[in-house]
């Protein structure tokens, strides 16, 4: 349901920095360049297929029974306006991203910083935490740290990775290293495996969206029933898959 939209906004940064650590190489080469767009391509296949897989599983569930339709109407053809197009980009897109940052993102970070820097028994709320998080975190791959990252990415998909970075390195602001190979080693020496970085991207790709869309999906169908399972539907889907891969690396030996 929501992968497809996902993929245009806040999992890209994340799924393009761990394709290019795990998969890749952190080395700025064009062979490099070339794999990592593949792997991300094929990452994108992924979840146009797991839409329709799960549309088909909601037409033939949920759905059932209920009618739907599709209007597109075409808006008539004029010469294109360089001013205009400039000035609506800067007022739909700019605009917009640096609303959403002052009315969702601020407050999450600030929320994020009173977690990792108030101690209760000498560790921060944010440890304690990703503390309890990490046996259930665990069975799909992933260690709770990871998991609250993504929890606390919920109003905006774009700061779970400098969220996991910031608790790996028990820092109390979001911050960014300079350099590939130095966050690959901060995750390699945090536990971090193939099966780890394959089960973030894959929870990346299917998780719940972000509190935008659901309020956006609030008010489009008027009902908290369909945001309810716009977030439900995917999250479960995200689980289980990571959980089948966790499982099959543990038989490997390589998770």
């Amino acid at each position: 349901m929501e992968q497809s939209r996902r993929l245009d906004g806040g999992a890209f940064p994340t799924l393009i920095t761990l394709i290019s650590i795990f998969f890749v190489g952190a080395a700025a080469t064009m062979g490099a360049s070339v794999l990592s767009t593949l792997f991300l391509v094929g990452v994108i296949v992924l979840g146009v297929l797991m839409t329709f897989l799960l549309s088909r599983i909601l037409s033939k569930t949920i759905l059932k029974g209920i009618p739907s339709s599709f209007t597109l109407e075409l808006p008539p053809y004029r010469k294109p306006q360089i001013g205009k197009v400039i000035v609506r980009s800067i007022f739909d897109r700019t605009l917009f991203v640096l609303g959403r940052a002052i009315v969702v993102a601020a407050p999450a970070g600030i929320v994020i910083w009173l977690m990792a820097n108030i101690s209760v028994g000498g560790e921060t709320i944010l440890a304690l935490c990703t503390n309890f998080l990490d046996p259930f975190a665990s069975l799909f791959g992933m260690d709770g740290t990871i998991l609250m990252a993504f929890i606390l990415g919920f109003p905006a998909n774009e700061i779970v990775l400098p969220i996991i970075i910031m608790s790996y390195m028990a820092g109390g602001t979001l911050i960014e290293l300079d350099q590939l190979s130095e966050l690959q080693t901060l995750l390699v020496d945090n536990g971090w495996t193939i099966i780890t970085a394959v089960c973030t991207m894959l929870f990346s790709l299917m998780h719940w969206p972000c509190s935008t869309t659901c309020l956006t999906i609030r008010k489009e169908t008027g009902s908290w029933k369909w945001a309810g399972v716009s977030f439900l539907v995917p999250t479960v889907t995200g689980f289980v898959i990571c959980f089948i891969v966790a499982s099959v690396g543990r038989l490997l030996g390589i998770a």
